[in-house]
């Protein structure tokens, strides 16, 4: 059914007279005469009939008037919405680590909205692990993540644009408890409260250890290092964790590590492969901005 067709139907709907209608389309009075029995034809019905000098409705095309109008409106909101997101409006749907979402991400979206590339646009956040971010991105789930790099197989675009320090926790007591910074092979002979499979922490963790000549005894595996910091407290072993002014309120030390060397590096993602729309795309330009500032 031709659309241009239907509002044409509707404005004579409105109007009660085929030559007023034509003008207000800007098209003659036998091309609107022509649509009209074009949409007649294919429902099978009258749509309108005479009722002295004016075009009125039948039974059949007042039930159908309604059905045009919301069809109309339908697709103009839809058009709408396109045309806003053209124009950088629109949502953005980010996904990110919970770490991240303490401080970093709020900052970062807030300075965003203040800008004038952030005007009618919203977010959505989301917050999850590495491997459940990059699994979300992948489906389209989200327009842009930041979690840890993604494994170069994966084919997508990651920018570096904020990092963490690592440091090591154990609880008060412990030989190494007094210590202001250790080196990762001291740690060694002690059990370690471990990040789980599927953490963008894990394979960097190993990295350490491997780096420090050695495979830790894990004791305990879990997904959040909150958790993670928690345990530690309470006894159950040692841990390498991002650091966080949560482990200043705990029962534990924190030392620094001093060799071998790291920083945990926070990427931004997307794929390359999915439209990137411009309200996500100039957040992305802004996010990479702000690394020079």
């Amino acid at each position: 059914m031709n659309l241009d067709y239907l509002r044409y139907f509707v404005k004579l709907a409105e109007v009660h007279h085929y030559t007023k209608a034509a003008e207000q389309l800007c098209i003659t009075q036998p091309s609107l005469s022509h649509a009209i029995r074009i949409l007649e034809t294919e429902l099978g019905v009258p749509l309108f009939e005479k009722a002295g000098r004016k075009t009125v409705l039948t039974r059949f095309g007042k039930e159908f008037l309604a059905c045009a109008k919301q069809t109309l409106d339908t697709l103009d909101q839809g058009m709408s919405s396109l045309q806003r997101s053209a124009h950088g409006e629109g949502l953005i749907r980010l996904g990110f680590l919970r770490v991240l979402g303490i401080d970093y991400v709020p900052k970062l979206a807030a300075r965003f909205l203040a800008t004038d590339a952030g005007k009618n646009v919203c977010f959505e956040f989301h917050s999850d692990r590495t491997q459940g971010l990059l699994d979300g991105l992948m489906k389209q789930q989200y327009d842009l993540i930041l979690c840890s790099e993604p494994a170069p197989e994966l084919h997508l675009t990651s920018v570096a644009v904020t990092q963490q320090d690592l440091v090591l926790i154990v609880p008060k007591g412990h030989p190494l408890a007094s210590r202001h910074s250790v080196d990762l092979a001291e740690a060694l002979p002690f059990p370690q409260i471990y990040f789980a499979k599927g953490s963008g922490l894990r394979e960097v963790v190993d990295g350490l250890f491997a780096a420090a000549g050695g495979v830790p005894h894990i004791a305990y595996e879990t997904e959040e290092d909150q958790v993670i910091a928690g345990l530690v407290a309470q006894g159950f072993g040692i841990a390498v964790v991002p650091y966080m002014d949560l482990l200043l309120k705990l029962d534990l030390a924190v030392l620094e590590i001093s060799s071998p060397p790291y920083k945990r590096k926070f990427f931004l993602v997307h794929n390359d492969d999915v439209y990137l729309s411009p309200a996500a795309r100039n957040f992305r330009q802004f996010v990479l901005g702000s690394q020079t500032e």
